[in-house]
């Protein structure tokens, strides 16, 4: 199972910003997008969702025609979990991890048993039920961060779309959050996600694909994709790599002059 990504081309306000574009989703890994800013992260993510329209280009989800699903079976398919953190409406953190059930919800739109059930064991996963009462908006950035993602998982899609969800957030609340991430991957779930940290994705992916320029670079092992050649021409960087246990850091040490 997984989703495939043929041949897509996007333009925005009349500028192509993806050519091209391909990729595949499978069940079970946690496949990352890499790559500088503006180059085609987001308008790929929104694209596979639905919520940017596409120039040309095919998009499948379990070997089925995005386009061919309705809209409230397509949110049963993907979880999105965007990149603004900010919440606008002061809701308990328990509730606004309940909105991740509305698209298995009936017709009188009343949750179930096992709809709470489900909320009340995503949030001990995600470590938010101490303050499932709070409002949202009291929260610090990375609590609200983790909320948020319980938002998604509890969705119970089979593929989970994240957008930066470490963006912001101080060291510690990124590993958590990629553990998070990681630890739903496991279960079966396939997860898309956008990480700008090359460390970080070198840590947690399967597989990464390395966007630059609108097209997809290079994709595979992290630890083929994140070699010193690529790297300097998709971020125009020098790096270097240091050894911490298992994981390898990669650190931008100074500016590639051309």
């Amino acid at each position: 199972m997984s989703i495939t990504v043929e041949d897509l081309s996007v333009s925005l306000g009349g500028h192509p910003v993806l050519f091209d574009a391909g990729m595949e989703l499978r069940s079970g890994e946690l496949l990352g997008l890499i790559g500088p800013n503006g180059s085609g992260k987001s308008t790929l993510i929104r694209a596979v969702l639905g919520l940017q329209k596409r120039d040309s280009g095919k998009i499948c989800i379990d070997d089925r025609d995005r386009d061919a699903y309705g809209r409230r079976e397509l949110a049963r398919q993907l979880a999105y979990l965007p990149q603004d953190h900010t919440v606008h409406w002061p809701m308990s953190v328990e509730a606004t991890v309940a909105l991740g059930r509305e698209p298995h919800l009936g017709p009188f739109g009343r949750r179930s048993a096992a709809d709470r059930e489900i909320v009340e064991r995503v949030m001990r996963e995600t470590d938010v039920g101490a303050f499932k009462g709070r409002s949202v908006r009291t929260l610090s950035a990375g609590e609200r961060a983790r909320v948020l993602l319980a938002r998604a998982i509890a969705v119970q899609a089979p593929y989970l779309l994240a957008d930066e969800p470490t963006a912001a957030l101080d060291p510690r609340h990124q590993l958590t959050v990629m553990k998070l991430l990681q630890g739903h991957t496991r279960q079966g779930v396939g997860t898309l996600v956008v990480v700008h940290d090359l460390a970080l994705a070198a840590q947690f992916c399967d597989r990464v694909c390395l966007l630059h320029e609108g097209r997809i670079m290079a994709a595979g092992r992290p630890e083929d994709v994140l070699n010193d050649d690529n790297i300097a021409a998709a971020y125009g960087v020098e790096t270097v790599r240091i050894r911490v246990g298992d994981a390898s850091l990669i650190v931008p040490v100074s500016v590639k002059v051309t």
